[in-house]
């Protein structure tokens, strides 16, 4: 089965495993995907991931954060679709919640945080939100 969008299925799982207080949530492997994986890891917006090895791709076991109940995650949002494109200068990059939240930005230095990318004058396509 091909997928069209995996970025929106990764955080489609992450959405609903929230919504439905799980405390793991599996999703097909790729590089994009560790990466922003080791992005939510380095916010402290998970507690951890391990990837699993199987005969396909291999899996990313994620491993959700809870504070007193409620999800670290409020919510997530694609931002720029393969239809749709979004790059945006550094200067012009999005503020989430104020600051309070991510956005996700592919670079020509690899995948960083709005923050990150402003601090390195860098602009990109931003792939989604975090807050």
């Amino acid at each position: 089965m091909s997928m069209s969008d995996p970025i929106a299925d990764y955080l489609t799982r992450v959405r609903n495993a929230v919504q439905a207080h799980h405390k793991k949530v599996e999703i097909p492997a790729s590089n994009l995907k560790k990466a922003i994986t080791d992005i939510l890891l380095q916010q402290k917006l998970i507690a951890g991931y391990v990837k699993v090895d199987d005969e396909k791709q291999g899996i990313l076991r994620i491993t959700l954060k809870y504070n007193e109940g409620q999800s670290v995650i409020s919510g997530l949002r694609r931002i720029s679709r393969p239809g749709i494109r979004t790059y945006q200068s550094s200067d012009k990059l999005p503020r989430i919640n104020n600051g309070l939240g991510l956005a996700i930005i592919s670079t020509s230095k690899g995948l960083m945080t709005d923050k990150q990318a402003r601090k390195a004058n860098i602009g990109g396509e931003v792939l989604c939100t975090i807050w």
